[in-house]
């Protein structure tokens, strides 16, 4: 351990609404700009339990981690629970690589279930290894381990969660404390030498992976997943896509047949829907925060299996479809749900630039606002600084994790409009500067992901991709 100091359907048209633009200043800490809605309040919802705010400064400069490994503010301690090749303490192998999405669920006894995604493809570099009964795919190389902790944060065991499946991303928990992993891949069997279709959710239980097996919930669509959320009030799952080429992803939401029906009750089918928000097809082309728009219409998915083509070409109908260059991290707060386009491009097809967004759709208005823009009018010139994964922090914050190129941060977003950074990864730095004999200024690898904390809001758990890590980290979150 290193211490470093019944859902809605309809039209209408989008109207955006004029608010408060505000710019941060650079730091060194810092060094992003980021533009917010003037209603920043609405985007923080946590529970009642998360009462506290956290302060105007987040927590202070990053202090160099004297292991090389991750900086924290001073009073923060971190704990690798778990590194790429070292042995899963179930015996089945070693632990796989591609630390990605991740979430923790209670435990009896004081004790944390953590799910975590490994986003291995055809060639993964550590395969999650194949287990009976747990394995959808012989071929494929991703999947899911579940780690299980002790009251004071100790590692009781480790083993595969679900084997056999393709590049799983990110994903996101259900209110009945299962973990839901995606695949971001389109790849049907023969493809890359699976043996099956892929492009499909499975629901994961940490505590107990024998209960829901390695069963794809076909219903909710065959598309290149990245992350969903759950509405806890009606059932309804939102899921975002991550298309890497024109056109671009699709913002879906999924009308189970058993809502809120608990484990194994997603299998029982539905209906799969994709967003369209009047006269906008392209989201990246909306670039004032506070940008509102009521009327969202949901449009029935023609083929959710994808058999002939892929959901973005389908034909929606007149009108279209609401296409998003990057559609990632995604999840639920107080009455609405959160998305994040990571970055817009126009020269690869985008209507716009920008270096992310984070959009928030209220159901039970029909509305749909951008609430952050990250750059590019800014002074942020790299593409670098993008939203990936988040959620929200015990003081009732937000937690971003950073996926682009140089050094990767894990940023905080107060109440107040302050970004800060929490953790900043140094294993890209050495890693790279062993490459490459000398120390680089623009390392290009060792994004965070799967950002989440501990029920009781003590613990932030967070992976490094690449090298495979994950971290357990405390402090004084509620100073």
């Amino acid at each position: 351990m290193s211490e470093t100091g019944t859902p809605e359907t309809g039209s209408g048209t989008g109207s955006p609404s004029s608010t408060r633009r505000q710019m941060l200043a650079r730091s060194g800490a810092l060094g992003i700009g980021i533009a917010f809605s003037g209603a920043l309040s609405e985007l923080f919802t946590p529970a009642a339990a998360a009462a506290q705010q956290l302060g105007h400064h987040g927590y202070g400069p990053l202090v160099p981690d004297p292991d090389g490994l991750l900086d924290l503010p001073k009073g923060f301690r971190y704990r690798v629970l778990s590194r790429e090749g070292d042995a899963l303490r179930s015996g089945e192998g070693p632990v796989p690589s591609n630390h990605d999405g991740m979430a923790a669920f209670a435990g009896g006894q004081g004790r944390v279930h953590l799910v975590r995604n490994h986003e291995n493809r055809a060639g993964g570099r550590i395969p999650v290894p194949a287990v009976e009964g747990l394995t959808y795919d012989p071929e494929g190389k991703g999947g899911c381990t579940s780690l299980t902790l002790d009251s004071r944060g100790r590692v009781l065991s480790e083993r595969v969660a679900i084997a056999g499946t393709a590049v799983n991303c990110a994903g996101g928990p259900t209110p009945w404390n299962t973990w839901l992993t995606c695949e971001e891949t389109e790849d049907k069997a023969g493809t890359n030498g699976y043996a099956k279709d892929h492009g499909f959710i499975f629901e994961v239980d940490g505590a107990d992976p024998r209960r829901t097996g390695a069963v794809p919930l076909t219903a909710m669509g065959r598309f290149q997943h990245e992350a969903v959320a759950v509405d806890p009030r009606r059932g309804v799952v939102y899921e975002t896509e991550d298309a890497f080429e024109r056109p671009f992803g699709l913002f879906y939401r999924f009308l189970p047949d058993r809502p809120l029906g608990g484990t194994g009750s997603l299998r029982a089918g539905g209906r799969l829907q994709a967003m369209r928000v009047p006269g906008v097809p392209d989201l990246s082309s909306v670039r004032e925060t506070g940008a509102r728009f009521d009327g969202v219409e949901w449009m029935d998915v023609p083929d959710p299996l994808a058999v002939e083509t892929p959901i973005r070409f389908q034909d929606f109908g007149t009108g279209g479809i609401t296409h998003a260059q990057k559609l990632e991290g995604c999840y639920w707060g107080g009455r609405s749900v959160y998305f994040v386009s990571s970055f817009a491009r126009s020269a690869e097809g985008s209507a716009g630039d920008h270096y992310g967004q984070i959009w928030r759709y209220d159901p039970d208005r029909r509305r749909l606002t951008l609430v952050i823009v990250f750059g590019p009018d800014t002074d942020v010139r790299l593409p670098g600084e993008s939203p990936d994964n988040i959620c929200l922090a015990p003081g009732g914050g937000l937690m971003v994790c950073e996926d682009g190129g140089g050094a990767q941060h894990v940023y905080g977003v107060t109440r107040h409009g302050e970004v800060y950074a929490l953790a900043r990864n140094r294993q890209a730095i050495a890693s790279a500067a062993t490459a490459a004999g000398g120390t680089p200024e623009a390392p290009e690898w060792g994004e965070f992901a799967g950002v989440s904390f501990s029920p009781d809001g003590r613990t932030m758990y967070v992976n490094c991709y690449d090298p495979g890590t994950t971290f357990a980290v405390t402090g004084p979150w509620r100073r």
